[in-house]
């Protein structure tokens, strides 16, 4: 009896590993046709690239910054660019080419955390109510019609109105918006990819739940996942900078692009270069993002060829 348990062990142990076998296989698979698919949509790449660049800045930019980014120069207020400021100066005299190469870990920091954060808490809630159903599944989604009610901005407005402002209260409201969007899409991914055959089977040999979750149903479900964790940062980021515009972020000292934006509005009229490197530097990432995002829907749709 003890032998024919252990070659039902057996068996059942080969045939989840030929299971993740096979999926690897026809993932490494994908993986090569969905780069070559890519590659051929040039704004996507464009888009890519350009987020690779922002990211190396956001990495170096605090050693490579000319000036230290909040060093006060009243000689120099209001400066236009000139070959020693590139971007010219504020209204202390700091200068803003090294304050915007200093703030690209800020402002791409917390949008990249919170969307980080919101995708992890919301893919978690969007599987656990895909999978179980029932009083979850109504928790979660009635939760998320409760938050999808209001506009993002609102929303995070309220909630930074609520904590108070600062830049990590400032993460927390992006955080909360960005969790129903992901709930909702791995729900509606799990309830397509738990009935899938490999699924059944690995359930059939008595996989446990947290395996089955995040090793067989988890995997099948994180194409939507990718799609619109790209699209959500560019709309964190134009969140982040909204909420940091109005006073609510960063402030006077930390050079995050929508604080630094906000200072310069009260200088537009004589200083207009305090308000368009900022502005031009929001409107670049998020269309950076908006793009690799288009790419990469457009990529995993089978539809298009």
């Amino acid at each position: 009896m003890a032998e024919i348990e252990k070659k039902e062990q057996q068996n059942a142990s080969f045939a989840a590993n030929y299971i993740d076998e096979t999926i690897k296989a026809d993932s490494d698979s994908r993986v090569k046709a969905f780069v070559k698919k890519f590659l051929k949509r040039k704004t996507a790449v464009l888009g890519l690239i350009i987020i690779l660049l922002l990211v190396v800045i956001a990495i170096i930019g605090p050693s490579i910054a000319p000036y230290d980014y909040n060093e006060y120069d009243y000689m120099n207020v209001l400066t236009g660019p000139t070959p020693e400021h590139i971007f010219g100066t504020d209204h202390y005299g700091r200068d803003i080419f090294s304050r915007m190469l200093v703030g690209a870990r800020l402002t791409l920091g917390v949008s990249l955390s919170a969307v980080v954060i919101g995708a992890a808490l919301g893919t978690v809630l969007g599987l656990m109510a895909g999978y179980y159903g029932g009083v979850i599944e109504m928790l979660v989604m009635r939760g998320s019609d409760v938050l999808f009610s209001f506009p993002d901005i609102l929303l995070a407005i309220a909630i930074v109105a609520i904590l108070g402002p600062g830049i990590i209260n400032v993460l927390i409201a992006v955080m909360v918006f960005t969790v129903p969007s992901f709930a909702r899409i791995m729900r509606s991914a799990t309830l397509a990819v738990k009935s899938s055959l490999y699924v059944e089977v690995a359930k059939s040999l008595g996989c446990k739940d947290s395996r089955l979750l995040f090793v067989h149903i988890f995997p099948g479900t994180i194409q939507s996942l990718i799609v619109n964790f790209t699209m959500r940062i560019g709309s964190a980021i134009m969140a982040a900078a909204s909420l940091s515009f109005l006073g609510f972020g960063a402030n006077v000292t930390e050079p995050e692009w929508g604080a630094m934006l906000s200072q310069g509005r009260s200088y537009i009229g004589i200083a207009s270069h305090m308000v368009y490197f900022p502005g031009l530097a929001i409107f670049v990432t998020v269309l950076a993002f908006n793009l690799f995002g288009d790419g990469l829907r457009d990529t995993l749709d089978p539809k298009i060829k």
